[in-house]
């Protein structure tokens, strides 16, 4: 897993997780989270379509459960305990684990992605490597990074950090930014 500062941070992260579980579908049935969601299926619906699929960072199982609709097969995992009890209460095959430990054998899935995970990842090679090693010669990943060139990134910025629960904001989780200009360096 790296140094400590990972260690911290990945409990940081899960113990945040495990907070924002109990109130995360709250505001994504409508509204700014469901386009994104619904925006995110439409962009990898056709690439799932009659694969054997992987989310890294399920969450609750969201995006999963639309993809596993037109996926020969759909797995995921998530860092939080409580995130992936919800997930598993929808009927979905999903796993504890972390993007920089991910919890599949070498080269078992034809298409694997994640959304609004690699974000939160201070030692993000380490789960690009992670991501490529299960992910079959000639596979596909997608992936999505924060751009601080965004209006979310301006959004963020004005607005300030969101309360995900008790005493919890979203200051509380590691962010980073990646300008498109970086991405392909990782």
């Amino acid at each position: 897993m790296g140094d400590g500062m990972a260690l911290s941070t990945s409990e940081n992260n899960r113990a945040y997780y495990d907070e924002f579980s109990r109130s995360y579908e709250r505001e994504r049935s409508a509204g700014y989270h469901a386009l994104v969601d619904d925006m995110e299926v439409d962009a990898v619906r056709d690439l799932a379509a009659g694969k054997r699929v992987l989310e890294a960072g399920c969450g609750t199982g969201l995006v999963l459960a639309k993809l596993a609709d037109v996926a020969r097969e759909a797995h995921g995992f998530d860092l939080s305990p409580g995130m992936v009890q919800r997930a598993r209460a929808r009927g979905l095959s999903v796993a504890l684990g972390s993007v920089t430990q991910v919890p599949f054998r070498d080269e078992s899935f034809d298409f694997v992605c994640s959304f609004k995970v690699l974000a939160h990842v201070p030692h993000i090679t380490d789960a690009l490597v992670e991501l490529a090693r299960v992910t079959r010669p000639g596979g596909l990943l997608a992936l999505e990074f924060y751009n601080p060139w965004s209006l979310r990134y301006a959004a963020k910025r004005i607005a300030g950090p969101g309360q995900i629960g008790e005493g919890r904001t979203e200051a509380d989780v590691y962010t980073r930014w990646d300008t498109p200009f970086t991405i392909p360096k990782l």
